[in-house]
């Protein structure tokens, strides 16, 4: 246990420039070891390792304070496809005043996270099923919160029209991307205008390798320590077509439909 709380502090204030605090230290261990024994029956994640899950999830998680100034604010943020809790979950603890809502469109994952919340003690904080291009369309969650983020689920174009929606006007969307962050955020030129936002700043960067990658192919480690996050800004409201039902996000993304209308 100290061993791990070590590790984490080290690697925080080494990467990030700031420390968790014991109890915030303690309740990222005890996060791993519920995600990594529930993983055994359930599929939440491919990271098992501590260092690397502490890489891979904790750092990377955090490193959403590269474009926005979480600390002391009492924003509203939803987590769309939450999944197993990133970065919904390591961003509550580290930052308490956060309002959270993890949002996923598979129940049984967000059951997992209904546990760890109560076991972690953790406040302020809903889990909510449905699916992003219904819910976007909902007076009760459509333009509601001040941060939308979303790590690792779908391509940036589809990506923004699910996301965008939730935002409020004066609000960010902000994409966790791998190492093609670029490549996408070129494609979704359009979208991003269309659903009412605006680009307002970028931030790449590479993990650090753990011994785990360092036992990997090369070319393997690299694609999986590249990061790439995309920060939106809301500067106008989403037209009321948007996000479009029955799966049109993904069959016929904005960037499609521009060359279908030309």
């Amino acid at each position: 246990m100290e061993q791990k709380a070590t590790y984490i502090k080290e690697k925080f204030t080494e990467i990030l420039g700031f420390a968790p605090d014991d109890t915030q230290t303690d309740q990222l261990i005890k996060f791993y070891e519920m995600t990594v024994e529930k993983n055994k029956v359930m599929n939440l994640t491919a990271i098992t390792e501590f260092e690397e899950f502490v890489m891979k999830h904790y750092v990377d998680s955090m490193s959403i304070i590269k474009v926005i100034d979480l600390k002391d604010k009492n924003y509203s943020l939803i987590d769309i496809g939450t999944g197993a809790g990133f970065p919904g979950i390591p961003l509550k603890i580290m930052f308490p005043e956060l309002d959270i809502t993890l949002f996923d469109s598979l129940q049984k994952r967000l059951a997992f996270l209904d546990v760890v919340i109560r076991e972690l003690g953790l406040k302020k904080i809903v889990t909510v099923h449905g699916r992003a291009e219904e819910f976007g369309r909902k007076l009760d969650y459509r333009e509601k919160y001040d941060i939308v983020v979303s790590r690792a689920v779908a391509e940036l174009t589809p990506l923004c029209e699910l996301s965008i929606p939730f935002c409020k006007v004066g609000g960010y969307f902000i994409a966790y991307k791998g190492m093609k962050g670029d490549i996408e955020l070129k494609s979704a030129d359009r979208a991003i205008k269309v659903l009412g936002g605006k680009l307002a700043g970028t931030y790449e960067f590479t993990l650090p390798a753990t011994e785990t990658d360092l036992e990997k192919d090369s070319t393997e480690a690299d694609t999986n320590s590249g990061r790439f996050l995309i920060k939106i800004s809301k500067i106008k409201s989403t037209d009321n077509k948007y996000p479009r039902g029955g799966g049109k996000p993904f069959k016929t993304p904005l960037y499609i439909e521009k060359k279908a209308n030309q």
